[in-house]
């Protein structure tokens, strides 16, 4: 049975509770201590938990959204779930659609779809199709560990570097350099951005925040890798999270300036649905002593509420809190020059194939 109290950290999870997403009318499961004592004498102790990988195939694989607040309008996931086990991971309350829970079932329980680089050849060859940048890492990190075997995010690049399609990247991983000389071929048409989000410098916090992430060090070097390639790369301090990340704007900025970056971004922490309550669990487990001064920024910054779903105001904030993590973040960004803007990416050079594999000649 699965018990609704916060449990005890799992070591290298982030959520500490499983909870069911009840609001797509899963029920949620009630713990028996009495069956739990017996599990214990006959069994021992529960396994590990471990990763799993279930294979998708999808009709489609380019994701539409009509967003006023983002900056592009469509995106490829070659996952579902992300193994970096963010606690703050605004995506995870995608797999309630699976009956699965945002808790520990989003970082362990894991889809792939291998034919992602199939359908987007065939969505590309549309003669319908317009172009416009295609993003990667919205609703989960196409750079997340199970890439190293699956290889999905590259065989998506290979087609998008082949037909000179514009791409945005956004990842908390070095593993993108494996990928490296897509990217360089790509940037040299001005074909591709990427976004590399550091939410802390402190590797004890980053344990716990983002257990499954590369450390942030290396992250860095991931930027100073790709700038050195000619790939334009901007630091995303993103989420920022008050009284537990925002004192290290300034210490972030610096260092990925230091690292080459011209630009950031940030946005403040969200919460949506099943996000709040494990967040709330997780301060309840790491950050007992300011638990409730952390949610009461949130809330300031949130208009009251431990999320606002509201376009535009969503991704900034509202309130003190919010303005002066701002004016912080433009400060620290004119001081180490990084509000400086990379090219505008081409869409000029597209090249659709034809279904069989094949480019068109004119």
């Amino acid at each position: 049975m699965e018990s609704s109290k916060p449990l005890p950290p799992i070591s290298g999870r982030g959520a500490p509770t499983n909870l069911r997403p009840t609001r797509t009318g899963s029920a949620e499961r009630v713990a028996d201590g009495d069956w739990l004592d017996a599990a214990e004498d006959i069994d021992g102790d529960a396994p590990p938990l471990r990763t799993t990988v279930t294979v998708e195939h999808p009709k489609t694989i380019i994701a539409r959204n009509t967003s006023p607040d983002i900056g592009f309008d469509r995106s490829i996931n070659p996952y579902r779930g992300c193994e970096h086990g963010c606690i703050y991971c605004f995506a995870r309350p995608t797999h309630a659609f699976h009956d699965l829970s945002p808790g520990l079932d989003f970082e362990s329980k894991l889809f792939a779809k291998p034919d992602a680089a199939q359908l987007l050849r065939a969505e590309l060859a549309r003669r319908n199709y317009k172009v416009a940048p295609i993003a990667i890492g919205t609703n989960t990190d196409g750079y997340q560990p199970i890439e190293r075997e699956w290889g999905i995010t590259r065989q998506i690049v290979e087609v998008l570097a082949e037909t000179k399609h514009p791409l945005l990247i956004t990842t908390k991983s070095d593993r993108l350099l494996r990928d490296i000389d897509l990217l360089e071929q790509m940037a040299r048409d001005n074909l591709v951005g990427v976004a590399i989000s550091v939410t802390t410098l402190d590797p004890a916090v980053a344990r716990t925040l983002e257990p499954r992430a590369p450390h942030p060090r290396r992250r860095l070097a991931a930027i100073r890798e790709l700038i050195d390639a000619g790939v334009p790369t901007q630091v995303n301090i993103s989420p920022i999270i008050p009284a537990i990340t925002d004192h290290e704007i300034e210490a972030i900025m610096q260092a990925a300036a230091e690292a080459g970056a011209i630009r950031a971004s940030y946005i403040l922490m969200r919460l949506p649905h099943e996000v709040a309550p494990l967040f709330r669990a997780w301060l309840t487990a790491h950050y007992p002593d300011r638990a409730g001064k952390v949610m009461h920024m949130v809330q300031d910054i949130r208009g009251g509420r431990d999320n606002d779903p509201d376009f535009f105001t969503r991704m900034k904030g509202q309130g003190v809190w919010a303005q002066l993590i701002r004016t912080r973040v433009k400060r620290a960004a004119r001081e180490h020059g990084m509000d400086r803007s990379f090219a505008p990416i081409r869409c000029d050079l597209f090249r659709p194939p034809e279904r069989d594999g094949q480019m068109e000649l004119f």
